[in-house]
């Protein structure tokens, strides 16, 4: 394994996790980890030194005490207590009827999950990776594991392993002599252990009807899809070419530890007249290329938010339109964002151009700054070298205090600028909080150009949040806003249109495409407009198909419908059966973006589409109904043969994404059959869902 890679599995007593995991350990070439071995170690030594289980704090002492050395070998696992091994000892009569006590004491859980979490990091790091097998391991000690399993059998069929195990066969004498154990052992863990139904993101694998070969098979078939997403996604960015700047960039960008703010965070407004390279240094600021930047006018029109840091402070930074006190039509509206970004603000960070000087534009953003009352950090952009400081000097004339040189471009001088913003920022933000507590769902609003995203944004908000024009393509940046509908809160985005051929569009408009991509994939829905008065056009179905490529949850809404005829309303419902036939499993709403008819409709298909994206269907539910739909329509023979469905499992959630493991390859068109009759019998409503097919084929041993 070329990275750590830690598989987590958890199961009842008697189904096969600790068989199965060491022979997936061996496979893998990875370390293995029996964290029920040590609880038995424990109870052994506990036993050995004549304590009392029942008294808990004697024996929790204990497990603070134990001197435990515990092998990584799958094939040989080796465990000792004070230098004496014990692997034969802990597996006797004694140890197994009294290890449930001392499992179950409060105080031994929690110091053998310190333990735990210890030693799987140790031998991922010195293996590569480590199969770790017990209880809780899925949710308590490793609920970070790259695989989480939890392993089950039918009673019977545990029954049946045990007996084997113990008494080497599993005649009805056997069976009845370890129900006792496993019945007791069950009910035992189950007060303080959940092993008996699977946690969110952790797979459930029910091995009732698989042998053990068939049971390791597929363990090693889920282990190797997730790892061959993490190969996928790594080869994915090698092949990335970047330049000199970006690899400064990312080298210069520093994970922080998110400290505990009580309110919302400070908020900086950008603020300056057109191209003065706001934009730009935003993204220095940010240190990743976030807002959109190109050498003309009039690239950003709305305020945007991102979330910034400087030497450990936080905050809240507004990208701004510029701002011109001659603005007309589109521009005077961009000049409005600007101003309602300096209200909302905490501080102001008014960005100046050093070769041009003060201009009359500049002059009134000094008054309306003034007028405003903000703390101001004047910012002199575009002084790449020390010989052109003496422009930004001229700029004490402006009266906004000490004018700071700054390279946005470069980044000279920028530790300084940012070090007076952080100087006058207060703690909170005195203002509505911009950015409230993480936790809400993100809704992305798609389309084509002018088809009424921002309008509709700019209506659930309740203000002129969003610059709204005639002209197509006004949107650029993602711009966010949280938004009460329906007696909750949402995040909604407002995205630049989707245009028809994105590889040929150039400069600011190909950069927007590039942040509507990246905004939907941040997103968790998306609420993809349609202009119901013109005919369903195929860059409405190619975004449609983007959302359902991104694997994001999927609402569409008509817009404009209050101006439709019955004539249209005719036509128009034909169009969707005939062109939308692929997505009928999304919600519709009809909606009037201008007047806001029916916006509060978006909520309960908003609700439905999500609750479907995170659907988790039980393996045993998914089995049983596969059976039946196998059964009543068996897959075609093909070449006289049959291949046989051995059984299936949900792999993860956030699109719900099932994998069928079978004998031989699934037809298309059959799999699209299997794919149709589960939506229809689990729901699934506004959700894409992934079928994907596995081959069971010989290992090489």
């Amino acid at each position: 394994m070329s990275t750590p890679f830690v598989v987590a599995i958890d199961g009842p007593s008697g189904s096969g996790k600790s068989s199965v995991s060491k022979a997936v350990a061996a496979r893998l070439g990875a370390g293995y980890l029996d964290t029920g071995a040590m609880y038995r170690a424990l109870t052994w030594w506990c036993l050995e030194r004549g304590l009392d289980l029942q008294d808990q704090d004697a024996i929790a002492t204990a497990a603070v005490e134990l001197p435990l050395a515990i092998g990584d070998d799958p094939q040989e696992p080796a465990l000792e207590v004070d230098g004496t091994d014990i692997v034969s000892a802990i597996r006797g009569p004694e140890v197994t009827s009294a290890v449930s006590a001392v499992a179950t004491n409060p105080g031994v859980r929690s110091e053998m999950q310190r333990r735990q979490r210890e030693l799987i990091a140790r031998i991922a790091r010195s293996r590569g990776g480590v199969v770790a097998e017990g209880r809780d391991i899925t949710t308590v000690v490793a609920p970070e594991a790259d695989v989480r399993l939890l392993i089950t059998a039918s009673e019977d069929a545990r029954l049946r392993r045990r007996s084997t195990e113990l008494h080497g066969h599993a005649d009805d004498s056997a069976v009845e002599a370890t129900r006792d154990q496993i019945v007791r052992r069950d009910r035992d863990d189950s007060t303080v252990s959940q092993f008996t139904t699977a946690a969110d993101g952790v797979t459930l694998l029910d091995t009732s009807e698989l042998s053990f070969d068939e049971s390791v098979e597929a363990v090693l078939d889920i282990v190797e899809e997730t790892r061959g997403l993490e190969r996928a996604l790594r080869a994915g960015l090698e092949e990335v070419e970047l330049t000199d700047e970006d690899r400064a960039l990312i080298d210069g960008y520093q994970s922080l530890d998110e400290e505990v703010v009580d309110g919302p965070l400070p908020v900086v407004a950008i603020i300056g007249r057109p191209n003065v390279g706001k934009s730009t240094l935003v993204n220095r600021i940010l240190r990743r290329r976030e807002a959109v930047v190109e050498d003309t006018p009039g690239v950003t029109r709305d305020r945007v938010a991102y979330e910034g840091e400087w030497t450990g402070r936080r905050f809240t930074l507004l990208d701004t339109g510029g701002w011109e006190s001659s603005a007309a039509g589109i521009d005077l509206r961009v000049a409005e964002q600007a101003e309602a970004a300096i209200d909302l603000a905490d501080a102001v960070v008014f960005v100046v151009d050093a070769l041009v000087g003060a201009t009359d534009d500049d002059e009134a953003v000094v008054k309306l700054l003034r007028r405003s009352g903000k703390p101001v950090v004047l910012v002199a952009n575009k002084v790449d070298d020390q010989r052109q400081e003496a422009d930004a000097a001229a700029l004490w004339n402006l009266g906004l205090g000490q004018p700071w040189p700054v390279s946005a471009l470069h980044g000279r001088g920028s530790g300084d600028a940012l070090d007076a913003v952080v100087e006058v920022l207060p703690e909170v933000s005195a203002h509505a909080p911009l950015h409230p507590t993480d936790g809400l769902r993100r809704v992305a609003l798609i389309g084509r150009p002018n088809v009424g995203k921002s309008s509709l944004l700019n209506k659930l908000a309740r203000e002129d949040r969003v610059v709204v024009d005639d002209v197509a393509g006004t949107t650029r940046d993602p711009v966010d806003e949280v938004v009460e509908l329906g007696g909750r809160l949402w995040r909604f985005v407002d995205t630049a249109g989707i245009r028809r051929r994105v590889h040929q569009t150039r400069g600011a408009d190909f950069y927007a495409s590039l942040r509507t991509q990246t905004a939907l994939e941040k997103a968790e829905v998306a609420v993809v407009l349609i202009d119901a008065e013109q005919s369903i056009a195929e860059q409405d179905l190619r975004i449609i198909g983007q959302v359902v490529e991104a694997g994001r949850a999927l609402v569409i809404a008509y817009n404009k419908w209050d101006l439709l005829d019955e004539e249209r309303r005719y036509y128009l419902e034909r169009e969707i059966e005939r062109e939308l036939v692929q997505v009928q499993w999304a919600p519709r709403v009809n909606i009037s973006a201008q007047t806001g008819r029916h916006v509060e409709k978006l909520v309960p298909a908003l609700e439905r589409s999500l609750a479907s994206w995170d659907t988790r269907i039980p393996t045993s539910r998914l089995n049983a109904m596969l059976g039946e739909i196998v059964a009543a329509h068996p897959h075609p023979v093909r070449g006289g043969k049959q291949p046989r469905i051995l059984f299936a499992t949900q792999a993860s959630t956030r699109p719900p994404r099932f994998v069928i493991f079978a004998s031989g390859f699934i037809e298309a068109g059959y799999r699209r059959f299997l794919e149709r009759r589960i939506r229809e019998e689990f729901g699934f409503e506004g959700t894409p869902i992934e079928v994907s097919v596995r081959v069971r084929e010989k290992r090489r041993r």
